[in-house]
C-alpha cells in the first residue's frame, strides 16, 4: 500500500482527520474557490461524514474479509474443476449472491452531464496497469 504522506511529510490534522498537505491544498486552492464553502466548513462536514460512516465501513470490511475467507476455503476444499451449480449455491447460502430485486428507475435530475448523458469509460485505472 502506498504511504500517502511519504511525499509531503507528516500529515496535518483538520477537523480530527489526518490529511495529506497536497489534499488540503487541492481542496483549498482548486475545489472550493467559487463554491461559497470555506475550507473550515468543508473539513468539518467531511470529518462528520467520515466519522459517521467509519463504523459501517469497518463492519462491511470485516464482512468482506469473512466472505473472502469462506470463498477461499470452499475453493481449497472443492478443488478444480469447479462445480458451477454447487459454487453458486454456496455463494447464495452465504449471502454473496442475493435474489434479483424489483425493477426500478433512477433520476438524473441535477446530475452532471458526464454522469447523466455522456457515454464514456466507467472504470478509471492507471494507464500502466497491463490488466486493463
Amino acid at each position: 500500500m502506498t504511504d500517502i504522506f511519504a511525499a509531503g511529510g507528516l500529515p496535518i490534522e483538520l477537523a480530527g482527520l489526518k490529511v495529506a498537505r497536497e489534499l488540503r491544498d487541492f481542496i483549498r486552492e482548486e475545489a472550493l474557490p467559487g463554491t461559497g464553502i470555506t475550507p473550515e466548513a468543508f473539513w468539518a462536514a467531511f470529518s462528520s461524514i467520515v466519522h459517521d460512516l467509519a463504523p459501517t465501513n469497518r463492519d462491511l470490511l470485516a464482512l468482506r474479509e469473512l466472505m473472502q475467507s469462506r470463498i477461499d476455503s470452499w475453493h481449497r476444499e472443492n478443488g478444480t474443476p469447479v462445480d458451477l451449480d454447487a459454487y453458486k449455491s454456496f455463494l447464495r447460502e452465504m449471502g454473496y449472491i442475493v435474489p434479483e430485486g424489483e425493477d426500478f428507475t433512477i433520476s438524473t435530475t441535477n446530475v452532471d452531464p458526464e454522469i447523466a448523458t455522456i457515454a464514456g469509460p466507467q472504470l478509471v485505472v492507471p494507464v500502466i496497469n497491463a490488466r486493463y
